[in-house]
């Protein structure tokens, strides 16, 4: 609780300041991500869904198992009439005797227990089974694509804070050089060494520059507070992070990986698969069912609480039903299962083409970004030397105090591009790791707990099972109708063709 509440209080507390002071503890790349892994709630949802996903499973295994019912029923009934006709006595016609009216009542109850157990269903409990196992399947892919963004993006939050405080202690760096700046040319304006143009000119680059370090305060505030909802704290003391392990020099082997492993092609393929089994699952309609019936039951006329008159039955035997006719409406669902398992195979394609895109984009800002930053280098390097040699040209007469302005101005703009490509750089791998499905918390953080899903589906899968599960499902598989594989699509020609595209086009490092 405590943890949380500070969490919470730090979500707020980053909102609305911008601490300069040191900070009182380092954090690691690492560490964030060992914590946002633990407690970003996204995350956390997402896993819940899942759980509630492998629940899908012990419930189409259910049909398996035998089903047992109570039923009972309890009754009153009230006649009230004559007992017996009038008599007439002398022939004449007429009522002598009227007949007496009678009043009669009688209280049953009743109760029913009845169990029955399929033995053969066409193949609709096995597919089904094979259609949720497919789902679960799919479902921790899903997962595995929740964890790569939330992974990404709090390497995206933690590099944006590192950026932003760099960029506040330049804007820092500005304004104190600018105001000595000032404060030298009203020295040299009261001597009359240059005139008051040279001094408005300084005053309106320090009102600029002063202007660009609260727009550096308000944004570094802002990544701050994305870094905390995210990450679950607030950031302290970021230390620069580690190299990103497994970012490929190669873009043909970056694209033949995400497509191997890329989460949502392969939740896609899962997909697939439960579409197919729910299309042989609306094929088995069409065949008979087979299954055991028994009930026992008992009824009696309740009297004085004399239970005595009672009567009971058993009843035991074998069901077979034989659908004949339906309206169409077996067809139609068989219809209905082929065209969504034809979805299913187009959305395989269009995930690829995806994936490929992805992984194009990503490479290619990886290129640019490592020429940016070679260059964002020697651009600081060079622009260093040019303000020192402005400065000191212009205290022998050479240069005017625009000119040491504008060296002044060009070295923190360098400064900052560079800043802005090491941010860069850093966020363009992570997502290209992402994009081929190679961000992983055990890569990213080694030591961390990870979460297995397949622990949950393996817990699950067989709750409530009773020992003839296995030979009901056997007897259920027999003759039922095969997976038939949707419409061919020819997705692998096109891929090829996609991919020898970008590779003729995608840069190259030097």
């Amino acid at each position: 609780m405590f943890k949380r509440s500070r969490a919470l209080a730090s979500v707020a507390l980053v909102a609305v300041t911008t601490a300069l002071a040191a900070p009182a503890w380092a954090e690691t790349l690492q560490e964030a991500i060992a914590l946002a892994y633990r407690t970003n709630p996204t995350l956390q949802a997402q896993r819940a869904n899942q759980r509630a996903l492998d629940e899908t499973v012990p419930q189409a295994r259910a049909g398996l198992r035998p089903t047992l019912g109570v039923s009972g029923n309890a009754s009153y009934t009230r006649r009230d009439g004559p007992s017996s006709a009038g008599i007439d006595t002398d022939g004449d016609g007429i009522i002598d005797f009227p007949g007496v009216s009678g009043l009669s009542e009688t209280d049953s109850a009743g109760a029913t227990i009845s169990l029955s157990q399929s033995l053969y269903s066409g193949g609709r409990i096995a597919r089904g089974i094979d259609a949720a196992e497919a789902g679960v399947l799919s479902g921790r892919e899903s997962l595995r694509s929740i964890e790569q963004q939330v992974l990404a993006a709090v390497i995206q939050a933690y590099v944006d804070v590192q950026r932003d405080i760099e960029i506040l202690r330049i804007r820092e760096a500005n304004v104190a050089v600018l105001r000595r700046q000032l404060d030298e040319s009203n020295a040299r304006f009261e001597v009359g060494e240059i005139t008051r143009t040279d001094v408005s000119q300084s005053e309106a680059r320090l009102a600029q520059s002063e202007a660009d370090f609260a727009g550096a305060q308000a944004q570094l505030s802002a990544s701050r507070a994305g870094y905390a909802a995210i990450v679950g704290q607030a950031p302290a003391g970021l230390v620069d992070p580690p190299a990103l392990p497994g970012v490929p020099d190669d873009f043909e082997t970056a694209m033949d990986i995400g497509l191997a492993e890329n989460p949502n092609v392969l939740a896609a393929e899962y997909d697939l698969r439960a579409a197919e089994a729910r299309h042989s699952q609306a094929r088995s309609a069409y065949l008979p069912s087979v299954g055991l019936t028994s009930s026992y039951g008992g009824a009696t006329e309740i009297s004085d609480f004399d239970l005595s008159d009672r009567t009971t039955s058993f009843q035991a035997g074998v069901s077979v039903s034989v659908p004949l006719f339906t309206g169409g409406l077996n067809r139609s669902r068989v219809v209905q299962a082929l065209e969504q398992a034809n979805a299913a195979q187009i959305e395989i394609e269009r995930q690829r083409r995806v994936v490929l895109q992805n992984v194009s984009t990503a490479y290619t800002q990886v290129i640019s970004s490592q020429a940016q930053l070679q260059a964002g280098e020697a651009g600081v390097a060079a622009a260093r030397v040019a303000a020192e040699g402005v400065r000191q040209e212009q205290q022998v007469g050479l240069r005017t105090t625009l000119d040491v302005l504008n060296g002044e101005l060009e070295l923190r703009n360098a400064e900052i591009n560079l800043a802005v490509a090491r941010r860069n750089i850093y966020v363009a791998q992570a997502s290209l790791l992402s994009a081929m499905g190679r961000l992983s918390g055990e890569d990213l953080s080694p030591g961390i707990e990870i979460y297995d899903p397949a622990e949950n589906a393996a817990r699950v899968r067989n709750r409530g099972g009773l020992p003839w599960d296995g030979l009901v499902e056997s007897l259920d598989r027999i003759a039922s109708p095969p997976v038939t594989p949707a419409n061919d699509t020819e997705d692998a020609p096109i891929d090829a063709q996609l991919k020898s595209e970008l590779i003729q086009t995608a840069p190259t490092a030097d």
